[in-house]
This record gives C-alpha cells, sequence and structure tokens, in this order.
C-alpha cells in the first residue's frame, strides 16, 4: 500500500521528515518497506530553465533550422531550433546542456553540446511533447511570464515533488488502508490531532432523479447508501486529482472514477459510480443472482455466477458484483450524464467469496473482505459527491439513500492494568495507557484501580480482545523500550517447546565434521602460567584446585585456546600441519561470591585448505575461512547474524569481537605469535571462541528448510567508492534495511584500493540478488529497489556510485 507524504500532511499537521515519519510507523506496526520519489514531470525538470530569444536567424546551411542566442539567466548560449514558430523576443523553455529529459514518447535523453550543420548549439529550446508535459509537437512552448531568465522550469510549471511510502499492510490492520488509517497512527504517535475534511456544506440540489433502492439481505449488506448525481461532464481530472493517483501508482481514467479512487485511498471507502442512464427504472437491488447466471465485467469477460455473490442489480440484470468488480455497460463512460454514486458496507465473508471464486482482486475487495468502517459510508458520500460537483460539475438530484436498519455497535472490552504490565513485561502508568488509548480513538469507560472497559470503534476489526488492547499499548509506547531479559517467556498466550540442547550440539557437530573438522575433548585441568603469560586472562579468576596432582594442572581454563593449542602441537610435531579442530567444553571463574562455568565452542584452523595434489598447488587457510564456517554455524542455529567489531587485542593479531544486542557472543581472528609460543605451536592459527550457553538461548531451532521458488532470481551489480573504514558489515546493514524482502544475498566479487581512486578509498564491486517467491520481478520493482540502495549508500555511508 502507497501512502503520499504531501497529502498524509493534509489529516494531520508534522514537520518531521519522511525518514522520521517511516522510522515511527515501522516501529508502531505499519511496516515501511521502501520510499519512493514521486515527480509529476518525470527527471523533476532538473536543468530546465526559463530563457528569452534575443536574436533569431536562418541557418545558413539547411532550410528549416534556424540559429538563435538565448538568454538563459547570466549567460547567452547559441542554440540551433528546428521549430517554425520560434522568434526573437519570446519567453521559452530551455533544456541546457546536461539536463536529462523524459519525453512523453521515447526514452529519456541528455542535452549535449554539439554542432548541428556547422553551427554550435549549446541546449535545446523545448516543445511540451519533449518535456513530458503533453502531446504536442506542433513547435516550441511560448510562456507569457514575467519570471526571470533563468528561473527554473520547475517553478512556472508548479511541478509536484513529494515521498511516497510503501508500506507493508498486514491483514490485520485493514484500518490502515487509507491516508487517513496511517494518519490515526500517526495521532497516537505525535500526540496531534487528524484533521478531516469538511462536508458541512454538501446539500441537495433537488429531487428530480431518485432512486429506489431495497437490500434483500442486511446481513449480507448491512449498510447501503447513495444519492444521484445528474447534468454532470465527464472529462480528464485536474492536475492534481492525476498526480495524487499517479503518486500511488494508479493510472488515471476520467474525473467521476478518479475521485472514487481518491475517496477509497483517501478514507479507505470504496465507492462506485453507476451511469444512471442504464439501470432500468431507477431501480437498485442489493440481492444474489441464480447459480449460473451469466455476467459480462469490466474487462468483457463473460462470468458465470456461482450464487454466492453478492451482486448489485436494476430491475432487469446484474450492473456490478458488490464490492468487487463492475460490469460492463453500466460503468462511467465519455458519454455519461447523470450518476448514482454508491457507498456501502459489506459483510468481509460474502465479498471474499465473490473475489475468490471469480479470482478477482481489487483495491476495494481488499478493503472490503478484510473489514470497512460502517460508519463511514455517509460521511465519503458527501464528500465525494461534492467533489464531483466542483470537478465535473452537475447537481445532487435525489435524498441520501442511507439504509442501516441496525448499526454496528462498538465493542467493549474488559482490561485489567495487571495483565498490561504482565503482558509487555513493564510497568506501564494508567495515566500513559488512558492517553495512548484515547489517542487512538478507544474510550476509556468504567476506570478503577483495577482495570477499566475499553470502548472500540467498529473500523478496528483486529481489536476485539484483551490481549489485542495491549497490543495496541504496546506498539505506541514502543518496543524498544521494553527491555528483555536473556530468557525469553509468555504469560499464558503459548507454550513452547524446551529446547533440546544435545540435539543442537550434536547437529552442530555433524555441521563441522561435514565441513572436514574434528572434534577434541580436552583437560579443564590446564597450566597456571597461561593466564599469568597470556595477557588477556585475569589470573584472580583462576579457579585452583586444592589437591592438586601437579603444577601443570594446578587450575581450571578460563579459555579452552591452550589446550587446543597443545592438541595442536601434539600433531604439528608429529608432521600433521593441516588442522581442523573444534571442541565443546567448559571455561571456569572465580568470582568474589563463588564461581561461574560457561559452555563455550572453540574452533580451530591452522596449515593449508587441502593436500597438495596434481590439480592444484595448496592454498594456507585464512581468516575468511574461519569467519565463513561460524556464519554456516549461526544460520544452521536460525540466528541472525550479528554485530562485528574489529579489534586488535591479546590473544589476537587481529579480530572480529561479535555481538548480538549488547552481549558479546565471541572472537573470530589470527592468534598472536606471543600466544602459540606458549604452547609451542610455530605455524599461525586462526581461532574462534564462540559463547555456546547463549548462542543456545538465541537459537530458535534448527534452520527450516523450504522449496526453492519457482520464480526466477535476479543479480544487479553496483560499485562503491567508500572510506576505507567503512566495513562490509555496515554496507550490508545499510543494504538489508534499504533492500527489504524483496533481498535475498548481497556478495562482494571485487576490492580494489590504490592510485585509480582517491587516498583513503576503496572500491566494493557488489552483487545484490532480489527475488519475490510469489510473482516474477518486473524491471520497474527492480528498478525501484536498486535506485533506493543507491540512495541509501549515498546519504549513510557516502559512497560515490560508480556508473
Amino acid at each position: 500500500m502507497k501512502v503520499a507524504i504531501n497529502r498524509l500532511k493534509d489529516f494531520i499537521s508534522f514537520d518531521e521528515d519522511t525518514d522520521k515519519i517511516a522510522e515511527l510507523l515501522t516501529q508502531s506496526g505499519l511496516e515501511v518497506e521502501g520510499v519512493e520519489r514521486f515527480e509529476s514531470i518525470p527527471g523533476g525538470l532538473r536543468g530546465v530553465v526559463i530563457g528569452e530569444v534575443m536574436t533569431c536567424v536562418p541557418h545558413p546551411n539547411a532550410d528549416r533550422l534556424k540559429v538563435t542566442t538565448v538568454d538563459v539567466g547570466g549567460e547567452i548560449v547559441p542554440i540551433v531550433c528546428g521549430a517554425p514558430n520560434v522568434d526573437k523576443g519570446q519567453k521559452v523553455v530551455v533544456a541546457t546542456v546536461g539536463a536529462e529529459l523524459t519525453p512523453e514518447r521515447g526514452e529519456p535523453f541528455t542535452i549535449k553540446k554539439a554542432k548541428i550543420r556547422g553551427e554550435v548549439s549549446q541546449g535545446m529550446i523545448c516543445a511540451e511533447d519533449e518535456l513530458g508535459l503533453g502531446q504536442s509537437h506542433d513547435g516550441i512552448m511560448v510562456l507569457d511570464t514575467d519570471l526571470p531568465n533563468g528561473t527554473p522550469a520547475s517553478e512556472y510549471f508548479d511541478l509536484e515533488v513529494g515521498d511516497v511510502l510503501e508500506i507493508g499492510l498486514t491483514p490485520n490492520r485493514a484500518d490502515a488502508a487509507s491516508h487517513l488509517g496511517v494518519a490515526r497512527d500517526l495521532k497516537a504517535l505525535l500526540k496531534k490531532d487528524v484533521i478531516m475534511p469538511d462536508v458541512s456544506a454538501f446539500k441537495v440540489d433537488n429531487t428530480s432523479r431518485s432512486v429506489e433502492v431495497e437490500v434483500e439481505s442486511f446481513e449480507d449488506c448491512p449498510r447501503y447508501a447513495g444519492l444521484t448525481i445528474s447534468n454532470i461532464k465527464v472529462e480528464p481530472s485536474p492536475s492534481w486529482l492525476q498526480n495524487y493517483l499517479k503518486a500511488l501508482g494508479l493510472e488515471p481514467i476520467n474525473n467521476v472514477v478518479d475521485i472514487t479512487n481518491f475517496i477509497l485511498h483517501d478514507l479507505g471507502q470504496p465507492l462506485h459510480a453507476f451511469d444512471l442512464d442504464q439501470v432500468a427504472n431507477d431501480k437498485i437491488i442489493v440481492k444474489k443472482l441464480p447459480k449460473d447466471t451469466p455476467f459480462v465485467t469490466l474487462d468483457e469477460k463473460e462470468r458465470k455466477l456461482t450464487g454466492e455473490e453478492l451482486m448489485i442489480c436494476d430491475e432487469n440484470h446484474g450492473l456490478c458484483i458488490a464490492g468487487v468488480f463492475g460490469g460492463k455497460g453500466s460503468g462511467v463512460s465519455d458519454q455519461t450524464t447523470s450518476i448514482f454514486l454508491e457507498s456501502a458496507y459489506f459483510s468481509p465473508d460474502v465479498i471474499r467469496k465473490g473475489s475468490q471464486v471469480h479470482g478477482l482482486k481489487t483495491d476495494a475487495s481488499f478493503r472490503f473482505e478484510r473489514g470497512t468502517d460502517p460508519n463511514m459510508p455517509l460521511f465519503a458520500l458527501k464528500r465525494a459527491a461534492m467533489l464531483i460537483k466542483e470537478i465535473a460539475g452537475g447537481e445532487v438530484t435525489s435524498e441520501v439513500v442511507d439504509l442501516y436498519p441496525v448499526p454496528v455497535s462498538d465493542f467493549e472490552i474488559d482490561v485489567k492494568y495487571a495483565h498490561i504490565d504482565r503482558l509487555i513485561g513493564k510497568h506501564i502508568p494508567k495515566e500513559l495507557v488512558n492517553e495512548i488509548l484515547e489517542n487512538l480513538e478507544i474510550k476509556v469507560a468504567n476506570e478503577s484501580e483495577e482495570g477499566f472497559k475499553a470502548i472500540v470503534k467498529p473500523y478496528r476489526v483486529d481489536v476485539t480482545r484483551e490481549a489485542d488492547i495491549i497490543e495496541e499499548v504496546l506498539r505506541i509506547y514502543g518496543f524498544e523500550n521494553v527491555l528483555l531479559s536473556e530468557t525469553y517467556e509468555a504469560g499464558f498466550l503459548a507454550e513452547h517447546p524446551a529446547k533440546d540442547s544435545n540435539k543442537l550440539q550434536y547437529r552442530t557437530s555433524e555441521l563441522l565434521s561435514g565441513m572436514g573438522f574434528h572434534e577434541i575433548m580436552t583437560n579443564s585441568l590446564t597450566k597456571p602460567s597461561y593466564a599469568e603469560k597470556s595477557g588477556f586472562l585475569n589470573v584472580e579468576e583462576n579457579v585452583e584446585i586444592y589437591n592438586k596432582l601437579s603444577e601443570d594442572l594446578g587450575v581450571m581454563r578460563q579459555t579452552l585456546l591452550f589446550t587446543g593449542l597443545e592438541v595442536l602441537a601434539h600433531n604439528i610435531n608429529r608432521r600433521q600441519k593441516d588442522l581442523k579442530l573444534f571442541e565443546f567444553g567448559t571455561a571456569y571463574f572465580k568470582e568474589k561470591e563463588g564461581y561461574r562455568e560457561e559452555k563455550h565452542l572453540s574452533l580451530f584452523l591452522t596449515g593449508d585448505k587441502a593436500a597438495e595434489s596434481w590439480l592444484e598447488p595448496s592454498k594456507p587457510v585464512g581468516f575468511p575461512d574461519l569467519y565463513t564456517i561460524v556464519e554456516r554455524l549461526l544460520d544452521k542455529l536460525n540466528i541472525s547474524l550479528p554485530n562485528v567489531e574489529i579489534i586488535h587485542e591479546a590473544p589476537f593479531e587481529y579480530a572480529l569481537k561479535l555481538t548480538l544486542g549488547e552481549k558479546e557472543i565471541g572472537k573470530v581472528g589470527v592468534l598472536s605469535s606471543k600466544i602459540t609460543k606458549l604452547a609451542e605451536v610455530k605455524q599461525e592459527v586462526f581461532f574462534a571462541e564462540l559463547r555456546w550457553d547463549y548462542l543456545l538461548k538465541k537459537a530458535s531451532g534448527l534452520k527450516q528448510y523450504q522449496e526453492i521458488s519457482k520464480f526466477p532470481e535476479v543479480r544487479r551489480d553496483l560499485s562503491l567508492v567508500i572510506d576505507k573504514e567503512v566495513s562490509f558489515d555496515t554496507v550490508k546493514k545499510v543494504a538489508e534495511k534499504a533492500g527489504g524482502k524483496l533481498l535475498k544475498h548481497i556478495g562482494v566479487f571485487d576490492v580494489y584500493q590504490g592510485d585509480k581512486i582517491d587516498a583513503g578509498k576503496k572500491a566494493y564491486a557488489l552483487s545484490f540478488y532480489l527475488q519475490d517467491n510469489s510473482k516474477t520481478l518486473t524491471d520497474k520493482i527492480i528498478d525501484q529497489s536498486m535506485s533506493r540502495l543507491m540512495k541509501s549508500f549515498e546519504k549513510e555511508i557516502g559512497a560515490l556510485i560508480r556508473k
């Protein structure tokens, strides 16, 4: 679902920038998957200015061309022009050198300095189709304006520019499927009032064309409203309305249909306009038609009805599948002069049946089948009628029909403050709870020390239980404001099977063994001298053995490092130099008030990747080999990739510190020679030690695999020039945030540092893999995704995109 920031500001006033609004909405549950820039004229007329033709003479070498000089503000440039109407003294629109134009037809092109039949031309005097402003190519645009030469053309044409949010709307939030719905959430987040359109001026002009309405089942259609408007003129919509629809990815059709689409996306209330002259005997009947009745829809396909669809009919035949799709012949056309405008509240169940059985998914059915606001039809009807009169002319020629025999009641929900605190896991003051709910238009009634009764308006179809009220409080209060403990628990909402730590350890051992590792088991007793000479272990935390057998086995180990190095030394001394080892073991620590134990997982890599053969020479292992193994291990445990920080501290020469949230989960790096010599190991060793106990807490079970998508994956490459200090991890996080659900994988296939780029810079060649598991990606969606990525790289890490 798309929401235009400019239109959102008509409902609620705010000064926050688009990124902040996107962040607030995402944190509250309306996930913003992307931000697009809408320009009513493609390209935004950048580099296009108002100019004045100073001279105009025939081209010496071409009969149909003229050589002009044009004042473009501070500079007079020569331009060769082929338009028959160009003349001295005209105010014209000039595309200067470097401007990129998107014409009405054809591909975008860039204005370059050129020689045309021997005469220099530094720009182009434009016709309206060359600017994307219309279809005419009869001649250049001649302006009637006093604007100074050099004024950007965007100011003259009142170019509309604005950000558009792409919101991944979850099925339960039907109430937010409009600008008004999003504004209601912002009301609670920003604590500002929502401004509704004013319909107080609505009036019935006369009753010369009344329509009789009959609803056979109010269970299927609890509310049906409508009126007639006569003497309208159907024509293209004004530019503001067309721009509104285009920003949301919709194609304008005509002023009447465009207004119904405007109301749908503005207020969340679908409307339908019927050509009144096609309605037999001016009578509307809401009913179901017999099974196998043929019905031709707007797409000119004949469909056999199942008898379960709710239909809008006249006395002779069906006019529309209610809430889903219109019928051929009854819709608004260029010849329409009178309409019947429908605004209804249908049962979600009956609309869902009609939509699914015919495979028709429309903006209207999307909203109706999830549940619309039963209190909105009359307001939306009046709003639309006023707009139609303003834009298409005409007059309201009937009383408003509003059949609503059994009004839908508000939901009443008993809520206890203790349950709010228990489910959220944090005490939230009663005053704040009440304020949040009131701002969400949820009334707090019958309040006591223990709780209250929440009165919820029926447009909030997802808020019907006490847990739903608590969720509303939490999402506005902010999930990020609730600190989580290391162990998660649920009060009574669900029971989760206990994690089998032995199974997870066994599966991890299988994974490592499959990658060529050998498991070792070493003694928990070790030399005190390791802690004394290591430079990173605290001697005071040694757990000493009172009845020690020898000095070499005098303390419990604080790390699996040194006992593992002893195994390496034993094997290397016996000419087994290519080693991959892992160990699950316990580390022990002495504290002021007792002792502490931690389960660790250690990994060792040293020597060559594989034995030397005639196929290829042997290659030594490197840091990427070990880090890739750690990544695969975390993926196996279904743990998200951690944050990384480059460190240079004992026992490593260099390493990455891995953290999840605020908690360190381990380190991966190459050991310093000082450390390896303590165990008499003389070759380079790569080592990782991970806190296994903490990984078990974070693991959400073993990774579940799914069927390979039947829709193709798309690869796009980018080259970024960035500061040397910017890590790939930072680049990856920016990409994952901007790429959203479509971005499946990011790869690096080249890194360059040298004299061909600025000092202090490096170049990454990156590959991006995009895929949608539900459909084939179009070029438009791919280009939009890549554009978001490039803008994020430029904005957040100061990247230069090499194109």
